[in-house]
Parts: structure tokens; C-alpha cells; sequence
């Protein structure tokens, strides 16, 4: 099984920025029994509460709230779980653009979630290669 990149330099110049179509949330839920997994993006289980993020149409459906309205962009590059750097250079290039994220890793791509207002700024700014 590949493990992944770690090389910052090939990570920030293979990074691929692709928007994904519509638009998510971030809500929060007792427990997922009541959420068809397949509608499930992401999950991360809190003191709180289990964070879901779904499509906002699913979130609607299904009775969700949720305060912010994301669009979601993944990483094309197969970055290493023990990459050094590359979160901390994107995240810090979207900052110097007054654009905040919210990112999460799975095992082959880092995924960024920004404001539905901020998605083409973000993409122009991933799009430079940030070094």
C-alpha cells in the first residue's frame, strides 16, 4: 500500500486543487442512526458531540441546522499522513488572503472546506503553488 508523498516542495507543486459540486455543512448530532452513511462526508466524534459534514441539500432533508455554508476542495496530490508543512503552507497562503478553512485528512487526499463566498479566491490562491 503506498504511504504517500512527503516531499513539501513535489506536495505544493503536484497539490491539484479540485472544487467538488455543491455546497456543505458542518452540524453536529447526538449520534449518526437517523443519517443514511452514504450521505455522511466526514465525521469526528467531540466530547459535545459527533461533527458531520454533509451536503447541505442532505442537511435540509434531513432536518439538520447548521450556521456555515462551505464549498469543498480536495487536493489531488497523495500526501502522506506524516507530511510536514503542506497544511501549514496552504492554510497559511488562504490566511494571507483573508479566507479561513477547515481541513481534513484522509488517507490519500487533505481536504479544505472554505466559505461558499471564498471558493474561487481559494482555488486562485491554490492554484499559484504558494511557494
Amino acid at each position: 500500500m503506498r504511504t504517500g508523498e512527503t516531499n513539501l516542495d513535489k506536495l505544493l507543486n503536484n497539490m491539484n486543487p479540485v472544487l467538488n459540486p455543491g455546497s456543505f455543512v458542518f452540524t453536529t448530532v447526538d449520534n449518526t442512526n437517523s443519517i443514511p452513511p452514504e450521505e455522511i462526508i466526514g465525521t469526528f466524534r467531540e466530547k459535545e458531540g459527533i461533527t458531520i459534514i454533509i451536503s447541505q441539500e442532505a442537511a435540509d432533508q434531513l432536518g439538520l441546522s447548521y450556521h456555515f455554508i462551505t464549498s469543498w476542495i480536495t487536493l489531488e496530490v497523495h500526501s502522506s499522513l506524516e507530511a510536514v508543512g503542506l497544511t501549514a503552507a496552504f492554510s497559511n497562503a488562504l490566511a494571507k488572503a483573508n479566507i479561513s478553512c477547515n481541513v481534513m485528512a484522509g488517507y490519500y487526499h487533505d481536504h479544505i472546506f472554505v466559505g461558499k463566498a471564498d471558493e474561487e479566491r481559494a482555488m486562485m490562491v491554490l492554484q499559484k503553488k504558494i511557494l
